[in-house]
């Protein structure tokens, strides 16, 4: 892939709607289990099916790995992944499926911030105005303080930033092959969370083992579309997208956990997609009119 491929916002917004989908089947699998086992051990296996799964496409394009640049950097992506996957395992078995949607959207915001000073990417006016409303719409649904504070909250803030900066160096490696990209961090991700998983390990359930398989499944794949989505979108566009997810954890919560949101959640979630559509549907616009320029 090409480091300088022009941007494309609308390809890389739907797939990051697939990549929201399939990981709210996997977080769903971590909050029904994720009390029964260490957060170390569900990012193992996690991690090791994804690897096992991959493997095949490891061996076909082992060329690719010749090639490899910025070594650092890959390995700097995976240790700040290790840390936002357990946080996130931790957390989200702990406090309610949308209050860990909610909190985590502070993270896209940060992640806009830090594009535009770190990577010179163009943050439009619009996006702020819309991160803007959408950060407004996360303080009314959550409404801090509503939420008694427990190490699931703690969580949560070491995932809003530790979760930015991997996405900054994943945006930072952009023109390294996907398969590159997947190897360093499922590989990593195994090798880093095997000790601990290891030292706390709890005996899987009957029933259990095939689930958190599902949740290395789900979030491999998950993870392919996020790739494509941070390389064919801007920061400014994906940010604001990422809010969406609300609605799918709101509705999974509800439908499947029975958590029954507050209408000040409610509220605070329409001001987030209406910010989300609003963006969306501007960029539907001006990459029509450039289309049309053509």
């Amino acid at each position: 892939m090409s480091e300088d491929a022009p941007r494309d916002n609308l390809r890389g917004g739907g797939w990051l709607l697939a990549d929201m989908s399939l990981n709210i089947w996997a977080l769903s699998i971590v909050k029904w289990l994720g009390a029964d086992y260490p957060a170390s051990q569900i990012v193992f296996l996690r991690a090791l099916t994804g690897l096992v799964l991959i493997a095949p496409l490891i061996v076909r394009e082992r060329a690719l790995f010749r090639q490899v640049e910025t070594l650092g950097l890959h390995l700097l992506r995976v240790l700040m992944a290790v840390i936002t996957l357990s946080a996130s395992f931790f957390a989200i078995s702990r406090i309610p499926f949308a209050t860990v949607s909610a909190l985590g959207f502070t993270r896209p915001l940060m992640t806009m911030v830090l594009a535009g000073l770190l990577l010179r990417e163009t943050i439009t006016g619009r996006q702020w105005i819309a991160a803007g409303l959408a950060l407004c719409g996360v303080l009314i649904a959550v409404q801090p303080g509503a939420v008694p504070w427990n190490l699931g909250l703690a969580a949560m803030a070491v995932v809003v930033f530790s979760g930015a900066g991997t996405v900054i160096a994943t945006r930072r490696l952009r023109a390294a092959p996907v398969i590159v990209m997947m190897t360093f961090y499922t590989a990593g991700l195994t090798i880093f969370s095997a000790p601990v998983a290891l030292a706390f390990w709890t005996p899987v359930q009957p029933g259990h083992l095939v689930p958190l398989l599902l949740v290395g499944l789900f979030a491999q794949t998950a993870q392919v579309c996020y790739l494509r989505a941070q390389y064919h979108g801007t920061a400014g566009f994906l940010s604001v997208l990422s809010y969406l997810s609300l609605v799918f954890s709101v509705s999974v919560g509800f439908f499947v956990f029975d958590e029954r949101p507050t209408v000040a959640f409610l509220c605070g979630a329409c001001l987030v997609v209406g910010a989300a559509i609003w963006v969306t549907l501007y960029s539907r616009k001006a990459h029509g009119s450039r289309g049309r320029r053509a």
